[in-house]
């Protein structure tokens, strides 16, 4: 018998995989960062490859070493790297680095000295997000260096790449601005012999809207595990996370009841209160006390009080709710759950951000869909 837990469906990994492949003539590569945003990174990779993705991509190097760790032999990039780290580490295990500044692509050479084979190296380029990415004006001495570091037969040069910043608003003017950046980076690089295997900038939202960003590699994160990057369109994906826990007590108690921390919840009638044991450590947002949306009975109810640590209450006036009955936080919707949408319109913020949360070590995650 279980307490809490959530349900990752690997087919539905599969099946949204699959769609976003034939949505493109480019190669595909599963972003699973976040130990698989918060859905498994292991499984999660297995079930993408299972379905054609042939590259794997992750913020860490101790993200990739796990894959690798794991007999992954697959392509994988690391993309978010400090200064100092044991980047000859990744290198001798056929790990993929980028490199944004002369000072990293250094190390990275260093690295490669050090592991004994050149690394392979993915130049970023900043054509707008203001983040990651050497800037325009720095991006040719970048390419210079790697170019020459390339010649010396340190380095290889496998990508190029960018990342938008409004994608996820199609028809923003920017979209087509940091596009032609890109292009103009990517002209730059060529005039210095630079012609990687692999030119790559369509996040999620680009595979889905923009098939003239796919370029050579597209890199597929939050629609492969069945959520829109486009607030309001669906495109056919299928949610692969289901967040439940059973009622542990229920009770009666009198109209002018404070609820939870505060008292910011007062019943106004006698009713029936059913606590479910999922809180803020397990990866519910403290902002969605009086708010978050939660399945129990055949109704949606909303948080009553303040999310606790390891608790929230509900108010179910006069249904019979009894310790045992499952509550469903969120799920596909197929069943009239709320979805991580509905979690994330309740509390202000983005679907990534809820199926992320869970990722919670006390909350175990079963898979429906594994394969030997």
């Amino acid at each position: 018998m279980w307490q809490a837990e959530v349900r990752v469906d690997l087919d539905a990994i599969r099946e949204n995989v699959t769609r976003l492949r034939a949505g493109t003539g480019a190669e595909l590569m599963a972003v699973v960062k976040g130990d698989g945003y918060g859905h498994g990174m292991l499984p999660v990779a297995r079930a993408a490859l299972d379905a054609g993705a042939t590259y794997l991509g992750v913020c860490t190097l101790d993200e990739a070493l796990t894959l690798r760790r794991a007999g992954l032999t697959v392509p994988v990039l690391a993309w978010l790297l400090a200064p100092g780290l044991p980047l000859h580490e990744g290198v001798a295990a056929d790990i993929e680095l980028s490199a944004a500044s002369l000072d990293l692509l250094r190390e990275i050479v260093e690295a490669g000295r050090r592991a004994g084979r050149p690394a392979r190296v993915h130049l970023k380029l900043d054509t707008g997000l203001s983040r990651g990415g050497a800037t325009a004006a720095d991006w040719p001495a970048l390419a210079e260096a790697a170019a020459k570091a390339q010649a010396d037969g340190e380095i290889e040069v496998v990508g190029l790449w960018s990342h938008f910043a409004y994608a996820d608003a199609p028809g923003h003017p920017s979209v087509d601005k940091q596009l032609a950046a890109f292009q103009e980076g990517v002209a730059v690089a060529e005039r210095l012999g630079i012609t990687p295997q692999y030119r790559h900038m369509a996040n999620s939202a680009a595979i889905l809207t923009r098939p003239d960003a796919h370029f050579d590699l597209v890199r597929a994160g939050i629609a492969m595990y069945g959520l829109s990057p486009v607030p309001g369109e669906k495109y056919g994906l299928r949610p692969a996370m289901t967040a439940r826990a059973r009622v542990i007590l229920s009770k009666r108690v009198p109209a002018g009841e404070g609820v939870s921390y505060g008292h910011t919840y007062v019943t106004e009638r006698e009713t029936t209160l059913a606590v479910v044991p999922l809180g803020y450590a397990d990866g519910v947002p403290r902002h969605a006390s009086n708010a978050g949306p939660i399945e129990l009975g055949g109704r949606v109810r909303r948080i009553a009080g303040r999310v606790c640590m390891d608790q929230v209450v509900l108010d179910c006036g006069d249904d019979p709710v009894a310790a045992g009955d499952v509550a469903t936080l969120f799920g596909a919707g197929e069943h009239g759950e709320p979805t991580a949408d509905d979690w994330a319109e309740a509390v202000g913020t983005i679907n990534y951000e809820i199926v992320t949360r869970f990722g919670s070590t006390r909350v175990p995650r079963i898979y429906d869909g594994e394969r030997a």
